[in-house]
Formats: structure tokens, sequence, C-alpha cells
């Protein structure tokens, strides 16, 4: 009789959140494409996928995308691929990708790497990537956008399913990932660029959490994902109100938008500035707080001010009226 290997906290704890979120969100049949970097958070979720798609009857594949950033990263992403292939996995997509410029390094990174994960998604007919963000990633991306003055929507942070999108371990710590592969014996590679510090996420890792943890003592990072947990609820319940607010009061006319502006000013200042904010990114560029207040004065503020050209739009009050406008310039 063989005895039934017993799962460590870390294992238990990983593949129970794992089989929680693919429970929750998808179906039999239905296939997932794993984005595996090659890191500890990563691998356990692969390995965790790999033993709880086969309970939940869905198929599975792994996408590795090398961002040719580092030297030597092509041998990173076939040792990830061999990895992968130990832990049963079948299909695995390799892809070398060039990063642009754009927004900075980590920014031009993490566009690359959707877009190639969302094209390789198409190619294997999968319904949904699945991505190792753990709570560690929630705490310092709450953080970052404290830093930046990011509005409710960045606090809120990242949510178990956007779109496509499953992240099944933001429940779960980064050292837990690490005890996972460590129990299992799964070797995962450890990316330099984790350590430098001209990255801004690396130093609120390195630097700044640590600090408020030794000065305020308790979790810091727990409390920030409480935050964002909060926060999102109260996102999600505002932009649905602002969706409904935009649908029933915009007017669509050719490649323009327009809104009766006494009806804009009666609206709660968070809803105002949502349905703004909606306008505005319609046009293909994405508005900062700058511009909506500045829209915003037209409808609370009128007394004659000249049309405001914005990235991509223009916005001009006549009247009562408000119009969203192509800007050709």
């Amino acid at each position: 009789m063989s005895v039934r290997k017993r799962l460590s906290p870390a294992q238990g704890l990983i593949r129970l959140a794992v089989r929680n979120c693919l429970s929750s969100n998808t179906k039999p049949g239905q296939k997932l494409l794993i984005a595996v970097s090659g890191g500890a958070d990563s691998l356990a979720l692969a390995a965790a996928c790999e033993f709880e798609a086969k309970k939940l009857k869905v198929k599975i594949a792994a996408a590795v995308i090398d961002h040719s950033l580092q030297k030597g990263s092509d041998k990173v992403a076939a040792q990830t691929a061999k990895t992968l292939a130990s832990l049963g996995f079948e299909e695995v997509v390799v892809k070398k990708i060039a990063v642009g410029k754009a927004g900075g390094p980590e920014a031009a990174a993490r566009t690359a790497r959707y877009t190639a994960l969302e094209t390789i998604r198409q190619k294997t007919k999968s319904h949904f990537i699945v991505l190792g963000h753990t709570s560690s990633d929630q705490a310092e991306t709450v953080l970052l956008g404290l830093v930046r003055g990011s509005g409710s929507k960045s606090l809120s942070g990242m949510s178990e399913k956007t779109g496509v999108l499953l992240r099944p371990l933001l429940g779960i710590e980064r050292a837990t990932t690490e005890a996972f592969c460590k129990d299992s014996g799964i070797k995962y590679w450890s990316d330099p660029q984790n350590q430098d510090k001209k990255f801004l996420r690396v130093m609120i890792r390195k630097h700044v959490l640590p600090l408020l943890e030794k000065q305020l003592g308790g979790s810091v990072a727990a409390s920030l994902v409480r935050t964002s947990d909060q926060l999102r609820e109260d996102n999600t319940y505002l932009e649905s109100q602002a969706d409904k607010s935009f649908k029933k009061y915009a007017k669509v006319s050719g490649s323009g938008i327009s809104f009766d502006a006494k009806a804009l000013e009666k609206f709660p200042a968070a809803i105002l500035n949502r349905v703004i904010k909606k306008a505005l990114d319609d046009f293909g560029s994405e508005s900062s707080r700058t511009h909506v207040l500045a829209v915003s004065e037209l409808v609370l503020s009128w007394h004659g001010q000249k049309p405001l050209a914005l990235p991509g739009v223009r916005v001009v009050r006549k009247g009562n009226t408000i119009s969203f406008e192509p800007n050709r310039r």
C-alpha cells in the first residue's frame, strides 16, 4: 500500500488558491495559457495549475516570454521551457519580443509582454491568460499608486479576474511561492533586475516597505492589500454608475460626442469626472486628472472659456452643449 505524500503548508495554500480561482472562473473543456517567467511565483502557479487542471478538466498551455533585455535571457527561457515540460506541460510556447521605450522601461516591457501573451492566447485558442501576481505584488502596486498620485482605479490594485486575465495568487505572499518551489523540488530563476534599485518598484520592495514595516510594526503590506480590496469595491460600483450615466446622456454623432451641460452639472463629482474621463479616453489617448478637471470647469464654472485642445480631442462648450471632437492638429 502506497502512502500519499503529505503536502507542505505552502503547497496546500497555493493549490487551494488555484483550485478556487479556476473553479470559479472556468468551465470544463476550456483552455488556460499560463504565463511563466521562470521565477518562483510563475513556476509555483504553473505546477499548481498543472495539478488542478486535471481535476477540473481544463486544458493548459504555457507561454515563456523572452524580453531580450538581459544577457543570457534566451538560456533562461529555454531552461524554463524544460522545467515546464518536467512538470507535465505538453504545449509550451517560447516567444522572443522587442521592447520599446514608451512610458519607461518597466511600462514598455509590460506592454510588450501583454501584447505577446494575447497573441499567443489567440494562437493557442486559450480562453484565459493566468498570471502569477501575488499579494506582495499587490501591495507594491498600491504603494506605487500612492507615490504617483494615481486615482482610485490604480489604488484598487489588481483583480482576480480582469477580462481574459486570471490572477489566482493575489492572496498569497511571495515567500509562500518560494517555499512551494523548494518543497516541490523546483529550481527557479531569480531575476537580477529585481535587485536593481534604479527601478521604482524594486526600491519600494527592498527599502520602502521594509522601512514602513520596521517603523510602524505589523504587516504594512497586508494593510495595503486590504485597502486595495476596499477601494476596488468602491471603484467597481462608481464605474458601473458612471457607465450608466454615460450611456444615458452621451449623444454620439459622427466622430464626436456631446452632452447637455445642465444634466452633467447635477452629477456628484465622482460620477461627473468618470463620465468626462470616459469621453476623453474614447478618442484614444489616456487622459490625466488635469485634463479631466479642465473639462469639469467647462461644466461647473462656465463663463465663456475658449475650447480646450487636449491630447487627441478638442472640447468645446456652446451654450448648454459640451462637445468632444477629434483634435485634428
